[in-house]
């Protein structure tokens, strides 16, 4: 079985997503490469090594936007290689190259997986349905390579033995439909990394306003987490979208979560379901919410809040 995964490169790293995927290839028995796209470096292809990559294909596209000739060039790799398996994350540059390398070989995508496994050569996927409820294996008869977008979080980043894979730089064709970056705006973020906090605080409708979020960031300051919110109040306005948790937003799974004023509507629980430790703060003790929580708290948020701050400050 050979697994290649596409990484692509954020802040002169691999990308989070592209380093879960591939400890997930490599305990899948078989030769695992990564296709690496961005300038590279030692650090960065010593990162991929220690994962699992055996071998590194690097493709550099500079200033241009990336995926129409990634994805030319990958399908003559495809060509040359006959990989089986083609893991690629939910980010941007990676749902593109997917696409586009669906079309150009002709096979199917299976999108948003949580699981992949193989047996005899035959590739299996789990993908969850309405709304996280339900799971679905499917097995991919099409032709290899199977191509599978898979669900941030859904494996956990673990360094293995430490490898130097071999780097292999491919060139990138000319393709008619390039287009060039002219600039560049990286949006500014306080506090923790909402995908790697340990705890999440997060917020939803029963805040009532925006400027009640103050009280969650006192909160995940105490408890040295970071704040994140629903849909809904995002499309409000009242945070940036950066702090969206949810099936449009960021998966996370912290070891604690605390939801507070969130109903726990569907759309938000696909990103936070599988978190270790679930707390649900609701005035409603019917909120949906409560099916999910490992401990809940039926009460208004502007009062439970600041007096979990006042006993966390009294305990120093």
């Amino acid at each position: 079985m050979s697994t290649w995964v596409f990484a692509e490169e954020v802040n002169g790293h691999p990308s989070a997503s592209a380093l879960e995927m591939l400890t997930k290839a490599r305990s899948l028995d078989g030769d695992v490469a990564a296709i690496y796209v961005g300038p590279g470096g030692d650090d960065a292809f010593a990162q991929l090594g220690a994962h699992g990559a055996q071998r590194v294909f690097h493709m550099a596209p500079g200033d241009e936007l990336p995926a129409a000739a990634v994805a030319a060039a990958l399908a003559e790799l495809v060509a040359a290689h006959a990989p089986d398996l083609l893991l690629f994350g939910l980010a941007a540059t990676d749902r593109d190259v997917a696409g586009r390398l669906s079309a150009r070989l002709d096979r199917p995508v299976l999108s948003n997986a949580v699981d992949v496994s193989t047996d005899g050569g035959t590739v299996s996927v789990v993908n969850e349905i309405l709304g996280g409820t339900t799971r679905v294996v499917t097995q991919v008869k099409a032709d290899a390579p199977a191509i599978v977008v898979v669900r941030q979080k859904a494996f956990v980043a673990e360094p293995g033995d430490a490898a130097t894979p071999e780097v292999v730089t491919v060139d990138l064709p000319a393709t008619e439909s390039s287009a060039i970056i002219v600039e560049r705006h990286a949006e500014i973020s306080e506090g923790p990394d909402l995908e790697a906090a340990d705890i999440v605080v997060s917020g939803g409708r029963g805040l009532g306003a925006a400027e009640h979020f103050s009280l969650l960031d006192q909160l995940a300051e105490l408890l040295g987490g970071a704040v994140g919110a629903t849909r809904a109040v995002v499309d409000a306005g009242w945070v940036p979208y950066a702090m969206q948790v949810g099936q449009t937003g960021k998966t996370v799974k912290p070891n604690v979560y605390v939801a507070c004023g969130i109903s726990g509507a569907m759309q938000h629980l696909v990103g936070m379901k599988d978190s270790g430790t679930i707390i649900a703060i609701n005035k409603d003790a019917e909120a949906p919410i409560f099916g999910v929580s490992d401990l809940g708290i039926v009460g208004d948020v502007h009062k439970v809040i600041p007096a979990l701050v006042e006993a966390l400050k009294a305990r120093g």
